[in-house]
């Protein structure tokens, strides 16, 4: 495993398209049990209870779903530049600085080769809690409803080659990986990479639906694995379409429940207990194909969809 680079403190906040908007935030606020900081005409920007930036999701009008973009904080305004110095000359495309939006300063954005847009920044503005949101627990950053996930955790891209998705992670974010699928073809069918110690803030698995920089899910955490079977319920007693789950994951061994919010974007629920990457000479763990192909490590099988579904559709979807 390559050395850790530090530059980068965390994943900052994903923005969602969404072509229901009304329905989209709903579900968000409502059900799923984001706090929303602010709202413009054309987005809303979300956060989750314990989240101590002003915003980890940014849910935005548009004509279709998916991903807008991919944000991660840096940490320091020196780690931000020695960043922006690797991106600049590492030959991926470059679409230079913003002015930021409400919830962080300037930042500096690039692509992927697959055409997933990135920014980094470092300027940040706290949760602002109003009155009926402020915790009587002080330690926290707000109160809680709804289905009540505590942090973003991470979001899952979808890749024509996940080997070029590594380079490309590697080089510009300084990441790691500390798990991966090989495929008996030589190619790898997935990659879980870190910035920090915890486990991975990202996954990128191979794209099968044909699709061109979609997005799989993005992902909160809860504190406990009850509070995924509470969150069940409620999706159920709202109409929200549960996809699988709750299961546990072999790779990276989280306790999951996924579902699609109104406009088809998927999101997950997860818990992964303690675990963290604390060995400085820890050795990504490799899944075989043979490995794959026995499933979850425990609950029902995968069902298909998981396997092709992203947003936005892909023409064989639609």
């Amino acid at each position: 495993m390559s050395d850790a680079c530090h530059d980068i403190a965390h994943l900052g906040h994903v923005e969602i398209y969404t072509d229901r908007f009304e329905e989209s935030l709903d579900f968000y606020t409502r059900i799923y049990g984001l706090k929303l900081s602010a709202q413009d005409a054309t987005s809303a920007y979300l956060r989750a209870w314990d989240d101590y930036e002003f915003h980890t999701l940014k849910l935005t009008r548009h004509n279709t779903t998916g991903v807008g973009h991919i944000a991660y904080r840096a940490s320091s305004e020196a780690a931000l530049e020695r960043r922006v110095a690797a991106i600049s000359a590492s030959g991926y495309k470059v679409h230079g600085w913003t002015d930021g939006d409400p919830g962080h300063g300037r930042a500096f954005r690039f692509e992927d080769p697959f055409g997933h847009l990135f920014e980094i920044y470092y300027q940040t503005r706290r949760a602002e809690p109003g009155p009926q949101d402020r915790p009587v627990l002080k330690n926290t950053a707000s109160a809680f409803s709804g289905a009540a996930p505590r942090r973003i955790d991470h979001l899952n891209l979808l890749a024509s080659d996940v080997r070029a998705f590594r380079r490309f992670m590697e080089t510009c974010l300084g990441s790691r990986v500390t798990e991966y699928i090989q495929l008996d073809n030589g190619r790898l069918g997935g990659c879980w990479f870190t910035v920090n110690n915890k486990t991975y803030d990202l996954a990128c698995t191979e794209e099968h639906g044909g699709g061109h920089a979609r997005l799989h899910h993005v992902t909160y955490a809860t504190d406990q694995r009850e509070d995924i079977l509470r969150a069940a319920d409620i999706f159920l007693q709202n109409g929200v379409h549960i996809e699988t789950g709750p299961h546990k994951h072999a790779i990276q061994g989280t306790f999951f429940l996924y579902v699609w919010e109104p406009a088809g974007n998927r999101m997950e629920l997860a818990n992964a207990g303690a675990r963290l990457i604390l060995a400085p000479d820890w050795e990504p763990v490799c899944w075989t194909e043979a490995d794959r192909r026995k499933g979850q490590a425990w609950g029902l099988k995968t069902i298909e969809t998981f396997h092709t579904h992203g947003t936005p559709p892909a023409a064989r979807e639609q």
